[in-house]
């Protein structure tokens, strides 16, 4: 250690030119740097939902819970399941031990729901499997407002939508309190019994006239064309344009028999801004994106979007992340830069101008050393992150004081400059050394904390291994 200490002394100008490097790369690290509201940990929730209209709970119970739980219940890894039957589907919970491998976990279970799909009803949706994650809960929410259409809010919503999902950072911006669109088939009875057809004659050619039809291609020589059969309605004039029945006679289409008026399904939800009917957009952003610039970024695309949207539409925020991030930078370099004016005022009164500007570089340097590892190591500015960094500017002045202090000390007593703070640094180093490991000893433990509080917790030693 001293001859390593006495090397790098003589060569001052290389370590100068290194603390200048270090300045510069520690400032675009800290600029760079992805930054979110919590750690992006995986949580260990994994839930596969089934929907099945018009199923009562009993019988979701049987048909679609007790299939699904058989494949499921077999999946190494598995912690807890849990299911729950409802009108109209059910959904299994399964949750993991905390560090779990969660691309194998959700491998395993993708594999045993296309098993238990066989098992499942006929007119039973697609399963959905959905992994639990911190990215998946919203950086912002955009509330569109007003006295409008529920049909002009809802395209409004849509237009919307577009713009953010483009911002980059953004994963999807969901619509919460918009109303799937349908039609509904008015059947004038009389007409129907005076042309012989039966409900389930309209039901059955509504239905059939409705689906997707897989046609293939057609070869010609040595060419092949895709034949395409338009098999699904885009418009109510097609449904009116179906036929009912037809013979050598006549033709009777859906318009002959009914009316179709394009409508609404029942609401399930009411969502009212200031006494107003609302629509609002749940942002997410992907893993690693930084949240203060998407935040930002989808702030400049709804400003754009308000100066083509009619009078009467209001749209605010609610929710957004970003606020409480800035605030805790703010509050971290607010900290450092009351330490290193705290720490000069201290040793200018006590030691000179030369040794406090010298310790003063130390908080600042080890600050942006410690945040440039971490964006090397891939890791974020969450508050975990930035909560350890705070702690650490307390720690970081207390060795270079020492140093410093000693090395004034032997100048009085008649050393040169460079031999004092060659002899202070090779005299101290071992016992910072080992007053530093013993304050790492302490925050060590929490990197074994069991659990999803371990999980977030051991970003705190980690930081401050990489700071100090």
């Amino acid at each position: 250690m001293k001859t390593l200490i006495a090397t790098l002394v003589d060569r001052s100008r290389t370590m100068a030119l290194i603390l200048v490097l270090i300045f510069v790369a520690g400032i675009y690290s800290y600029m760079a740097i992805p930054k979110e509201s919590e750690p992006d940990i995986p949580i260990p929730i994994i839930y596969v939902s089934m929907h099945h209209e018009g199923i009562s709970p009993e019988d979701a119970v049987s048909m679609l819970v007790k299939p699904m739980e058989v494949e499921l219940r077999s999946i190494a890894g598995l912690d807890d399941l849990e299911a729950t039957a409802y009108e109209g589907g059910a959904n299994v919970v399964l949750k993991f031990e905390a560090g779990f491998d969660n691309k194998s976990a959700l491998d395993d279970v993708r594999a045993k729901v296309d098993i238990a799909k066989a098992e499942l009803p006929d007119d039973t949706d697609e399963p959905t499997i959905t992994e639990v994650n911190v990215s998946d809960f919203p950086i912002l929410t955009v509330i569109l407002s007003g006295k409008l259409p529920e049909r002009a809010l809802k395209r409004l919503a849509e237009n919307l939508q577009d713009y953010l999902e483009a911002v980059p950072g953004v994963l999807e911006a969901k619509i919460v309190g918009a109303r799937e669109e349908q039609v509904v088939i008015e059947v004038d009875r009389a007409k129907l019994e005076s042309y012989g057809i039966t409900m389930q004659d309209m039901y059955n050619a509504v239905a059939l006239g409705n689906k997707l039809v897989a046609a293939g291609s057609m070869e010609m020589g040595t060419s092949r064309y895709p034949v395409k059969i338009p098999g699904l309605f885009r418009t109510p004039q097609e449904l009116l344009d179906l036929p009912i029945y037809a013979d050598a006679q006549r033709t009777v289409l859906v318009s002959d028999i009914a009316t179709v008026k394009p409508t609404f399904k029942d609401a399930e939800t009411i969502t009212r801004v200031n006494n107003q009917p609302a629509m609002t957009l749940e942002i997410r952003k992907r893993i690693g994106a930084n949240i203060i610039s998407t935040v930002g970024g989808i702030k400049y695309v709804v400003d754009q979007f308000m100066a083509e949207v009619p009078e009467g539409l209001t749209i605010s925020y609610t929710g957004d992340k970003s606020i409480g991030i800035s605030r805790m930078l703010n509050d971290l370099q607010n900290n450092v830069l009351i330490a290193v004016l705290l720490v000069m005022v201290v040793l200018i009164a006590a030691m000179g101008f030369r040794p406090a500007l010298m310790v003063a570089f130390a908080i600042p340097g080890s600050f942006l050393l410690g945040v440039m590892v971490l964006f090397s190591t891939g890791l974020t500015a969450n508050i975990v992150v930035l909560f350890s960094l705070i702690l650490s500017v307390g720690m970081l002045v207390d060795g270079a004081i020492v140093v410093v202090e000693l090395a004034d000390q032997r100048m009085q007593a008649g050393d040169s400059r460079k031999a004092a703070y060659v002899y202070a640094a090779q005299y101290m180093a071992w016992p910072i050394i080992a007053s530093t490991a013993t304050t790492l000893a302490a925050f060590m433990p929490l990197i074994a904390w069991p659990g999803m509080v371990g999980e977030f917790m051991k970003f705190l030693p980690i930081t401050l291994i990489y700071t100090l």
